[in-house]
């Protein structure tokens, strides 16, 4: 089977931030047909109707990024009860203008870690929402919801808990599971 990129898109911005390294911890768990790449999102400029006629060329640069994914994994924060304003200006772009969904028929995953005891459950379910309305196929289960501890993942992605390595594995075997009834290579 030939090489399985995946998109990755992370709504933190902060240098050491957690779900970064939940990121890596999952490349690292993944088999070595999938490569992933980060898609960055920090130097966007906020969706505007108008960019609908002639898009600037970092939005451009992104909606060819996820057109060439063959499948896409969201990484996020939850900043107060729902997704970070970044990531939600990232889908819009990479969503208009209308019928030129990048995200269209893609599968993915959404998970996300935080130092709060329900982790990023409203954010997942903010983002879940509006997945679904972009037509990316989410992966239901299994629910990623890390609260984040020092020495649970360092910043390489290796993880330092037995037991999150064995439940982060079993999502990474879902997920490759899910992409592959989606891709077919």
């Amino acid at each position: 089977m030939a090489g399985i990129k995946v998109a990755v898109l992370i709504g933190s911005l902060r240098q050491d931030s957690f779900n970064r390294r939940l990121a890596r911890a999952v490349e690292r768990l993944a088999p070595a047909e999938f490569s992933f790449e980060h898609v960055q999102i920090d130097h966007l400029p906020f969706y505007d109707q108008d960019f609908d006629h002639e898009y600037p060329a970092p939005c451009g640069t992104l909606k060819a990024q996820i057109k060439a994914a063959d499948a896409l994994l969201f990484v996020t924060p939850e900043y107060n009860r729902s997704i970070p304003g970044v990531l939600k200006n990232a889908l819009d772009i990479a969503s208009r203008p209308y019928g030129t969904n990048a995200f269209a028929g893609k599968p993915g995953a959404v998970m996300g870690a935080s130092i709060g005891a329900t982790g990023t459950a409203l954010a997942q379910q903010h983002l879940r929402n509006v997945l679904a309305y972009l037509d990316v196929a989410v992966l239901a289960q299994p629910e990623v919801f890390v609260k984040f501890t020092d020495g649970l993942i360092d910043a390489d992605g290796h993880i330092g808990v037995e037991s999150t390595q064995k439940f982060l594995q079993g999502f990474v075997d879902k997920y490759v599971a899910w992409v592959k009834r989606f891709v077919a290579h």
